[in-house]
């Protein structure tokens, strides 16, 4: 008799960073997801989502229904995103202003955030960034976003030993378990949230 091992299903998880620069300690967290997701966590298929193209919030571009190409694209793979992880800088105590104007596109009506998991990772100096999650969690409220309340994850990248290296990736190993476990508490609340079959 054939032994029948039921697999988890696949969710799809959009990563998105909130810092432009190439180098940035909060896109090596992403990386590390990435790399995560591939090699040791099975049933979550992730791909980075570059907000850069986007252009800064104008709706004088939306024309006859229709957002600019880039806008598009963007809310297109969001919209077929089962969760979002968000790795948010802190900036002044705050998100960026980059990741905030991918909040707002995306928010425009149809809103395309709306009824996804999410989760928040950091780094950063001092609280590793994370006062940005209060701000970023308050602004996804208002945008029916549901994110895990455990474990938080943000890091301070300037403690010894090293957490990064100097372009930017995540070399602390106690991190990346503690990544791992982020990913999968998104993992099982994205299941949690989805209509059962």
């Amino acid at each position: 008799m054939e032994a029948v091992v039921a697999s988890k299903p696949v969710i799809k998880v959009a990563a998105i960073c909130g810092s432009l620069r190439k180098a940035s300690y909060n896109r090596g967290l992403i990386r590390t997801a990435l790399e995560l997701t591939k090699e040791s966590i099975a049933g979550i298929q992730m791909e980075y989502i570059d907000i850069s193209p986007l252009p800064m919030l104008d709706t004088d571009l939306e024309v006859d229904g229709k957002f600019p190409s880039a806008v598009e694209a963007f809310r297109q793979k969001i919209l077929e995103s089962d969760s979002i992880l968000f790795a948010s800088p802190e900036y002044n105590y705050s998100l960026t202003a980059p990741l905030k104007n991918a909040l707002d596109w995306a928010s425009r009506p149809p809103n395309v955030w709306a009824d996804k998991a999410a989760a928040i990772v950091s780094a950063g100096g001092g609280f590793g960034g994370g006062r940005s999650h209060y701000h970023l969690r308050q602004v996804g409220v208002f945008l029916d976003l549901h994110f895990i309340n455990k474990p938080e994850f943000y890091l301070n990248a300037f403690q010894t030993p090293a957490k990064f290296d100097s372009d930017g990736n995540l070399i602390d190993e106690d991190s990346k378990e503690r990544m791992k476990q982020v990913l999968l508490s998104l993992q099982a609340f994205t299941l949690r949230l989805q209509p059962k079959n």
